[in-house]
């Protein structure tokens, strides 16, 4: 690998992380506000401004941001302070990891070079992935142990059960997809939808599962059960200023790569029906400089209305009991996600 490929795959990476990741991140925290304001007929968020100007309250991002960096870091005694403080850590590292593995666009040809527009190109991206966002339950785990407090053991307690049950479920709803694209690799599974068909179109059963199973990985209403949200006695209980937000921005971290995960797997990821970017890519030029901006451009699009669903569903319905929400796992979406993988094989077998 050269010096500029090095550069390139930086480049990337911080892009993906920081324009992509903590922009819709902030973003989030104010369509949380008005998306739930409108559905429950309120004005919102609408008092933070700059000289007098409010534009509908998308300062309170902002304000949110610097209070969080400003805010006393006040540890408790009895706490693990090392552990204390690498719980956040771990837990957003884990997301911004998994948004740096995305597939955002193609391979575009420009300057008489072929740049990828994948931060971290993998032939087993999706196990990659699905590790990552695994990974990120020891930062939960070890929140609640560290804080030496009961509700906070309790809450890192709820939170490992239940997504270690629901990852599983995550998992097994993508075999049916995986088997029908014959790779692991997020960018080959693209190429596959774009010569094809959309993955949703097949797999119209893993698609609800793997959504629905994602939402709960994402620890938000009505699978809340982890932080407890309305009560403020889940796992990171005894955490307050910027190591909360880092709580905080773990849960929309993660939000958005379980969008992108369903992006790339089932929504056609870049792609744009009837339209050949992968042409246009190769074309050089100003003609592959559209095509990079179209592929951005799509995989944003569908990234943001599927968090729009997910925050439609995040203020509607109520929250699940702790039982219901494990028998809803492993008692409903697992057995559905191995029947419609058995389905898949059996289909395919037949059909050739």
């Amino acid at each position: 690998m050269t010096g500029v490929d090095l550069l390139w795959t930086a480049v990337k990476v911080v892009a993906a992380i920081v324009l992509f990741g903590l922009n819709i991140a902030g973003l989030l925290g104010w369509v949380e506000r008005k998306q739930s304001a409108v559905m429950q007929d309120r004005i919102g968020a609408n008092r933070a401004d700059i000289f007098g100007i409010t534009i509908l309250g998308l300062f309170h991002p902002i304000a949110d941001a610097l209070k969080m960096l400003t805010k006393e870091d006040f540890v408790p005694k009895g706490v693990h302070k090392p552990l204390h403080g690498l719980a956040p850590i771990i837990s957003l590292g884990a997301g911004m990891f998994c948004l740096a593995a995305l597939p955002y666009g193609g391979a575009v040809t420009f300057a008489g070079r072929v740049w990828d527009l994948q931060p971290i190109a993998s032939s087993m991206g999706v196990p990659l992935v699905l590790a990552a966002l695994a990974f990120g339950v020891h930062g939960i785990v070890m929140a609640g142990f560290a804080s030496g407090s009961n509700y906070g053991l309790l809450g890192g307690l709820r939170g490992a059960a239940q997504m270690i049950a629901y990852e599983v479920c995550l998992a097994s709803a993508l075999a049916g997809a995986l088997f029908l694209y014959g790779t692991l690799d997020l960018q080959q599974a693209v190429l596959w939808q774009a010569h094809h068909v959309w993955g949703v179109l097949v797999q119209p059963l893993a698609f609800i599962l793997f959504l629905t199973a994602g939402a709960a990985i994402t620890k938000r209403t009505p699978f809340d059960l982890p932080e407890g949200e309305s009560e403020i006695i889940g796992y990171h209980v005894e955490y307050s200023g910027m190591k909360f937000g880092m709580f905080l921005m773990t849960d929309f971290f993660e939000s958005i790569v379980v969008c992108g995960l369903i992006t790339a797997l089932f929504l056609g990821g870049w792609a744009i029906p009837g339209v050949d970017l992968l042409a246009m890519g190769a074309a050089g030029g100003a003609t592959a400089l559209i095509a990079a901006v179209l592929m951005l451009a799509s995989f944003t699009v569908k990234v943001l209305l599927l968090l729009f669903l997910l925050m439609q569903i995040r203020w509607t319905l109520p929250r699940f009991r702790f039982d219901q929400l494990l028998d809803l796992g492993w008692k409903n979406l697992l057995p559905l996600t191995l029947v419609n993988f058995l389905v898949t094989v059996w289909g395919v077998y037949l059909w050739r």
